[in-house]
């Protein structure tokens, strides 16, 4: 998880690959982390868009798709929940204290692709064309 935090996590298949079923893997998991698997992966995502947001000239959107959330607003009231801010009152108060920010082709780059964003666009237009 800790590897392909970005990407589609299924718990069935990690779990299956521990060797262990999906309850009993949870059960691990919590007892060795305090948390369970999607709590981990949530900090981990939101923990990656904090840096983003401090380093990088991406928009909010941009971010929230490179780090692995699917939905604008769930990612952004978990930001909230584990920052106490929204993602650009987070911005607001970090840039401008150190160097400039990173141009978003290269933040990209640095991230592996751009399929995270193609992805997401493809999906749009299909839901769009779809009515």
């Amino acid at each position: 998880m800790d590897r392909d935090w970005a990407e589609p996590i299924d718990l069935d298949m990690v779990a299956a690959h521990a060797g262990y079923s999906r309850y009993h893997f949870v059960r691990v998991f919590r007892a060795a982390y305090g948390q369970t698997p999607g709590q981990y992966l949530s900090h981990r995502r939101i923990e990656r868009a904090e840096e983003l947001l401090r380093t990088a000239d991406l928009s909010v959107t941009e971010i929230c798709t490179l780090v692995g959330f699917t939905s604008l607003g769930t990612f952004s009231s978990s930001f909230k929940k584990h920052t106490g801010l929204t993602p650009s009152e987070y911005r607001a108060r970090h840039v401008g204290q150190g160097s400039a920010l990173i141009p978003g082709c290269y933040a990209l780059l640095w991230h592996g692709s751009f399929k995270g964003l193609l992805k997401r666009s493809a999906e749009e237009r299909n839901f769009r064309e779809a009515g």
